[in-house]
């Protein structure tokens, strides 16, 4: 870190700049605070010079919306972002994004201060970065955001803080005739011989940093640096000091064939099976490290807020950037051109998905006619203006390309020299409006080389060999394309390193979503399997094809999840699903504000939908050949096969005497019988006023039941009055458990009166109605259980609740206490799931586990591994009661019932829509016989299970 300087912006939205904490090629990042919450953060402001160019703009805030997509795990979740203005200024608005603060050190700068990292370290750091470029590739995305600066190191795992080619550039520039230079510190073969990028080529690079990590220095760098082009393309890495365990892979990583490299998630897997933070707990960093770690957070929250000093003014905007006449013409799109990037990290302005993509110019020898063509960026437009003869100088991060280090920084050729620029690998060009007319002669602009970052203070080193950082392959190494160097820089034409698009799939809803599987055999790291689970289904139907879907074969990895037998993705013509059940183990129900629907759950395809059951409850079995559904105005009883309406009772004529009916959700059901409650308003007219005396105003009171209801004879048992809930007045109810005597109800805390939550002083009440009469026998409550608080029970008569941060098992008609499990400091448990003679138990700490109903003995207890702390997973048994399934708003964790053994996570990356909006829906699991089916919003994934 290093003291703000005089030109540095003091403030960011609602944080103030406190100092600077490293500086990069394409932007700088200070360390800031809040000053009303206090609350620490990191903010990435891009530099002016740059912030300037609409191109960058938009691939920035693409970048940011990729961070915000990917955030919790090992990526810091964003706190703030610069907004657009509405109406531009005079000069550039800033540019910029925030990130809560995580004491870190950056990869390059560990290893300077202790070396290599060991073997155990070196697993972790490759599963965390695995885990992360697997979310990624599972959208169809490639990252291109590693680089020893943008991986972190943290006390508790790894972090990365680039999510795309400029947060990891080498060098950034605004070149003259409207171009922005960017060059990456790392090449791959296949971007050596012009091939576009792929996942694979992330694949590369991690190979590299671990590689680095592992030894202090980057393969390919022993030779001449005019060969170094050669040797990444054609020679064989040596990884000796790399340890013998982790050869092996980081060999396949930097396999020539971006086929033969593994999946990030294989990486992950074999890294660390228990994934990344299992494996980091009880610390992972050397004690240098740690120490380095904790000195740069004690002198971060040491900061003070410096001295406000006036502000400059607003640079003014280049003569470059200046915008053309409306009569510039705008060349049509070469052929050949590579297919766009995925729609969820395309800027907001971006070209329709299926329009072509316009060239990229370089600052090197085209390529010749035939050759294959290069991926080029959404924003690009083709440039007019001749490049220029003298390159401006490059905008270098941290120390420069001077290197000390000669086995890390051959590729630069590089000694005890002065810094000099380097020919960037590519050009992004501006948009077309943006560029000089024909004929114009725009003036190179120059780019001081910023001064050196001071080195913060870190734990005294002791004599030892000295690591340095990697360092870029340069332009000038590369070798000449096929037509010879007959261009600038003499190399092939090498395409900025954005992310191309995957191949168009009918639905762009679909396409914008795919499989994200995670392999845990003790927790896991993230898989994406071999490609096969990339294909999804168009809105109507799923993917299988036949009524008995073949998964491809794929690898086998312990604890790796089946293929599903089918995906299913919810049109995105109809909204959102509302409700999802099954039906009789052969039917996917789906409910929506527009329809109900089912899904056949041996194929996955759609078979009909039925817009009568719009915004309907969970569908339930009336007998062996109908559909029950609830909707706002009547009970529907559908046929299986078509869902034509067999049956119709409307609430005005069931319930005749109470006119104006209004149904509350299901508080649940038991083999034909549901039970709900329902509200609605009377007049009560006003007493007869005494001689003299004015007549009062008649009174609306809401009037609430709770109803029995068989669904096969269709017709009602019983109903009781029930206090009103909440406005509109419909309590909600939910049955604790049902048995053979009476059914044990407990009201949602949401729908209590003002008055009942002030009775209740903080306790919550069980109700017990008699099951054929329905006469309320009694309302108890138990120790200190909260109305909040998760409760379960047995048809033997114990109740299970949570109590503080314990779970507590009680006699439910006396309320006395049986046992006591003690839960996780600072969290609490959420509902149990019984199951013969275990209870399973879930926190809010992301702790399962099953305890025995009889005792309370713990029987076993594990973590989903997802960090920090959420609402309590939801769990669902399979139909054997053999896998235990835990879902939460991050990934879904499959268990042994039996001892707990992790079997497999599952996450979905969610779709993204064109202004970066993404799926936060939490998952929701199903089983039905040998399936489960994991939903989240339009995506539903029929996972085999034992």
């Amino acid at each position: 870190m290093e003291a703000l300087r005089q030109d540095d912006p003091r403030r960011f939205g609602r944080f103030t700049a406190l100092a600077r904490f490293h500086e990069g090629a394409s932007a700088v990042q200070y360390v800031a605070r809040d000053t009303v919450s206090g609350e620490v953060a990191l903010i990435t402001a891009a530099r002016p010079e740059l912030a300037a160019v609409p191109a960058y703009r938009r691939r920035f805030q693409a970048e940011a919306r990729t961070a915000e997509r990917l955030a919790g795990g090992w990526v810091a979740p964003p706190l703030d972002t610069g907004e657009e203005p509405e109406t531009p200024a005079d000069g550039p608005e800033p540019l910029w994004t925030a990130a809560g603060y995580v004491p870190a050190l950056p990869l390059a700068e560990a290893i300077g201060i202790a070396g290599p990292l060991d073997e155990r370290a070196l697993r972790i750091l490759g599963a965390g970065i695995a885990e992360i470029l697997s979310r990624v590739h599972a959208a169809g995305a490639v990252l291109q955001g590693l680089a020893p600066g943008t991986v972190l190191l943290a006390s508790d795992g790894p972090r990365l803080t680039a999510f795309g080619p400029l947060g990891a550039a080498a060098s950034a520039e605004a070149r003259p005739g409207g171009q922005l230079s960017v060059r990456l510190g790392y090449l791959t073969p296949e971007q050596i011989e012009g091939k576009e990028v792929s996942a694979a080529s992330d694949l590369f690079v991690l190979g590299l940093l671990l590689a680095y990590a592992a030894t202090g220095t980057t393969p390919f760098t022993e030779g001449p640096a005019e060969e170094a082009a050669r040797r990444i393309a054609e020679d064989e890495p040596e990884l000796d000091a790399v340890p013998q365990a982790l050869r092996e892979l980081i060999t396949d990583c930097l396999a020539k064939d971006p086929a033969a490299r593994p999946t990030a998630g294989t990486v992950a897997a074999e890294l660390a099976l228990e994934g990344a933070a299992g494996l980091a707990r009880g610390g992972w960093l050397p004690e240098r490290l740690a120490a380095a770690v904790a000195d740069q957070e004690a002198r971060v929250l040491a900061l003070e807020a410096p001295e406000e000093t006036p502000e400059k003014a607003p640079a003014p905007v280049p003569a470059e950037a200046a915008e053309p006449d409306e009569g510039t013409a705008v060349p049509e799109p070469a052929e050949g051109t590579a297919a766009p990037e995925p729609e969820d990290a395309r800027p907001v302005d971006a070209v329709p998905l299926d329009a072509p993509a316009p060239p990229v110019e370089t600052s090197v020898a085209p390529a010749p006619a035939g050759s294959p063509a290069t991926a080029g960026p959404e924003d690009a437009r083709p440039v007019d203006a001749p490049a220029p003869q003298e390159p401006a100088a490059p905008v270098a991060a941290g120390d420069g390309d001077i290197g000390e280090d000669r086995g890390t920084t051959r590729f630069l050729n590089t000694g005890p020299r002065p810094p000099q620029s380097d020919r960037p690998t590519t050009q992004l060009s501006l948009p077309h409006e943006l560029v000089a007319p024909p004929g114009a002669s725009p003036a190179p602009v120059a780019q001081p080389m910023p001064p050196a970052l001071p080195v913060a203070p870190v734990a005294p080193q002791q004599p030892g060999p000295t690591y340095g950082g990697p360092a870029p392959y340069p332009a000038a190494a590369l070798p000449a394309g096929p037509a010879g160097s007959g261009g600038a820089g003499g190399g092939p034409m090498v395409s900025l390193p954005l992310p191309p698009a995957p191949a168009p799939v009918p639905d762009p809803a679909a396409s914008r979503r795919t499989l994200l599987t995670i392999a845990a055999a003790a927790v896991g790291g993230l898989i994406v399997g071999g490609g096969s689970v990339a294909a999804l289904g168009s809105g109507d139907t799923a993917v299988a094809t036949d009524d008995k879907p073949t998964p491809k074969p794929r690898r086998t990895l312990p604890g790796q999840p089946p293929e599903p037998r089918w995906i299913y993705t919810h049109p995105a013509s109809e909204s959102s699903p509302l409700t999802t059940a099954v039906w009789r183990d052969k039917l996917l129900m789906v409910t929506s504000e527009s329809q109900a629907s089912a899904v056949d759950l041996r194929t996955g395809k759609r078979l009909w939908q039925r817009a009568d059951g719009a915004k309907g409850q969970a569908a339930l079995a009336a007998g062996a050949d109908l559909v029950f559904v609830a909707s706002p105005s009547e009970f529907l009883w559908l046929s299986p096969k078509n869902g034509k309406v067999v049956h119709r009772v409307r609430y005005t004529d069931a319930f005749g005497d109470l006119p104006g009916l209004a149904v509350g959700p299901l508080a649940g059901n038991s083999g034909p019988v549901i039970w709900f409650t329902g509200s609605h308003t009377v007049t009560v007219k006003a007493p007869k006023p005494k001689k003299g005396k004015k007549k009062g105003k008649d009174k609306e009171v809401v009037q609430a039941h709770f109803f029995a209801y068989d669904i096969v004879q269709r017709k009602e048992l019983w109903r009781t009055p029930v206090p009103a809930g909440r406005a509109p007045g419909t309590p909600a109810y939910r049955v604790v458990v049902d048995r053979s005597a009476d059914v044990l109800v407990r009201q949602e805390a949401a729908g209590l009166t003002a008055a009942e939550v002030k009775a209740a002083k903080g306790k919550g009440s069980i109700r017990s109605f008699d099951q054929k009469t329905g006469k309320l026998l009694w309302t108890k409550q138990y120790a200190a259980a909260s109305p909040e608080a998760a409760t379960g029970g047995d048809e033997d008569g114990t109740l299970y609740a949570a109590v503080g941060k314990d779970l507590q098992a009680f006699e439910a008609d006396t309320t006395k206490p049986l046992w006591r499990v003690e839960g996780s400091d600072g969290s609490v448990f959420g509902t149990p799931l019984v199951a013969g003679p275990l209870i399973h138990t879930t926190e809010r700490s992301q702790l399962v586990g099953a305890v025995e109903r009889e005792s309370g003995r713990l029987v076993w207890r594990r973590s989903t591994e997802v960090p920090g702390t959420g609402n309590a997973p939801s769990l669902t048994l399979s139909g054997s009661e053999k896998t235990l399934i835990a879902a939460d708003a991050v990934q879904v964790t499959a268990f042994s019932a039996a001892d707990g053994e992790r079997l497999w996570k599952f996450q979905d990356i969610g779709s993204a829509g064109p202004k970066g909006a993404t799926v936060s829906a939490s998952y929701r699991t199903l089983a039905a016989g040998e399936t489960v089916v994991v939903q989240r919003d339009r995506a539903f994934y029929a996972f085999p299970v034992a």
